[in-house]
């Protein structure tokens, strides 16, 4: 392709995009195709000759299109948005053509001290600890997910129980992990993959609030080293995926730092919201944390992926996941004097993921992104005030940030019914959770185009679907909305 061509088709293709970013909200939310639909428009075998781009272009519309759930959508309520926003689809594309491989400070110096740099403007803009900076012995780096940041910190603090050990790599042995039992699943996996083990993780018991009991963790520990065990790890959850629920930071990290015990907080949604200070209260305690995770691409307009992981002890990670090769070194990374990225994740490659975080804070500021997280948690706040305000519904859970959990009352069968109703209908997208055993529907606020309309008629929806029951009435929405909130 020269360059002419590529100048043109990717005229045709950015002009797609702006025109779906446009209109996203007249498609259905969830897709409407079968299993095997999309396959079964494709052809069987790859095209021979060169294909011209339109004819791409027009598949994606036929073939493609139909076959995506559209996360950007103003129905789209389920499971934590995933934003995405210009400025991050642009610093994307410009990833692209660079094509950096930015494995090593040499290999491209920009990709490295950049990501290094907005990692610290996100200390900065979050009121993060200080000890997650780049200019103390900690640090952050760009990880693919929070699956991902998981996994790195229960490598890091397999390796710091075992004291680094060499004969204990890979191996679990007497190493416990804790969590509560709404932690993430991918902290279980994480501890798979390190070799602990699933039957060396705890679950621990939850308060009414469905964060994690402190006393129940400590009275593990205590049981655990009577065993001979060894605790490990302790992860605990900034805004659970089931409800948002923050487990008591500060209880916890004073637990860990009295045992000797490696702290990971896990804020892969809620985190974001600490652009806010009026929400760091809800932080409290994470200076106690020995690594910390959250995901711009979840809240703050940065396509996925982008998770903003931190260490306050970069020595400590670096000597866990490092392996140098010969045909690896280099003058730089010998001096000392460099940060080599490979060194903080389990991949060797790494894409130049900082330049659409640096995007989109400079084309947003800090301003627009504190005023995109505020609208989202104003918008939530308003729709338990109406789900409250009806006799036949029930919030069953604190609603700090953009997630409401809610039922109607009257068992499992009727808010499925709901659920069911809902997803069909195209115009919304909604998950589940189960809390006390009942089930729970979940509407997540997140996406940017999201405006009280579109929740007006979420909750319009879910009483028709549900069928007379209380005298709650339409304009009972109205009036809320006449109570201040944008």
């Amino acid at each position: 392709m020269d360059v002419e061509r590529f100048r043109a088709d990717a005229h045709q293709l950015v002009d797609w995009v702006a025109s779906y970013l446009e209109t996203v909200g007249r498609h259905p939310v969830l897709a409407q195709v079968d299993p095997g639909w999309v396959r079964a428009q494709l052809p069987s075998h790859p095209p021979e000759s060169p294909e011209p781009f339109a004819g791409i272009l027009a598949d994606v519309d036929r073939i493609i299109l139909p076959g995506v759930t559209h996360w950007q959508s103003p129905g789209f309520f389920g499971y934590f948005p995933a934003n995405s926003s210009g400025p991050a689809i642009l610093g994307d594309l410009l990833s692209a053509g660079l094509g950096v491989q930015g494995m090593l400070w040499s290999t491209s110096p920009a990709c490295t001290e950049l990501e290094t740099h907005v990692l610290d403007w996100l200390v900065e803009i979050c009121g993060l600890p200080a000890a997650f900076r780049s200019d103390s012995a900690g640090g952050g780096v760009i990880q693919g997910s929070a699956s991902e940041a998981n996994l790195i910190a229960v490598l890091a603090a397999r390796e710091s129980a075992t004291h680094f050990a060499s004969d204990r790599h890979g191996t679990g042995g007497d190493l416990i992990a804790y969590t509560s039992v709404h932690g993430h699943s991918s902290i279980e996996k994480a501890v798979r993959i390190a070799g602990l083990g699933s039957r060396q993780l705890r679950l621990l018991p939850v308060d009414s609030g469905f964060a994690m009991n402190a006393k129940a963790l400590a009275d593990q520990i205590a049981v655990d080293r009577a065993d001979g065990l060894t605790p490990c790890i302790v992860v605990a959850t900034l805004g659970t995926t089931s409800t948002t629920a923050v487990d008591p930071l500060r209880a916890i990290g004073e637990i860990c730092r009295e045992e000797g015990i490696w702290f990971h907080v896990d804020g892969a949604y809620a985190g974001s919201a600490a652009v806010l200070p009026e929400m760091r209260k809800w932080f409290d305690g994470l200076e106690l944390a020995d690594s910390y995770c959250f995901d711009p691409h979840k809240w703050l307009l940065t396509n996925f992926d982008c998770t903003a992981f931190y260490v306050t002890d970069r020595q400590k990670l670096i000597r866990a996941l490092t392996v140098i090769p010969e045909y690896l070194r280099n003058a730089a990374t010998e001096s000392g004097a460099v940060i080599d990225y490979r060194d903080w994740q389990v991949p060797l490659g790494r894409r130049f993921r900082a330049l659409k975080l640096w995007f989109v804070i400079r084309q947003f500021g800090v301003a627009g992104l504190r005023q995109h997280v505020r609208r989202h948690i104003e918008l939530a706040a308003t729709l338990a005030g109406w789900i409250e305000s009806d006799p036949g519904y029930e919030v069953v859970a604190p609603h700090p940030f953009g997630l409401v959990c809610f039922r109607r009352k009257g068992g499992d069968e009727v808010n499925q019914q709901i659920l069911d109703g809902l997803n069909r209908s195209g115009d919304f997208f909604l998950t589940h959770t189960r809390l006390d055993d009942q089930l729970t529907i979940r509407v997540a606020v997140g996406s940017p185009q999201t405006t009280l309309d579109d929740l007006e008629r979420l909750w319009e929806a879910v009483r028709e679907i549900a069928g007379p029951r209380s005298g709650t009435q339409v304009e009972q929405g109205a009036h809320h909305r006449g109570g201040g909130t944008p």
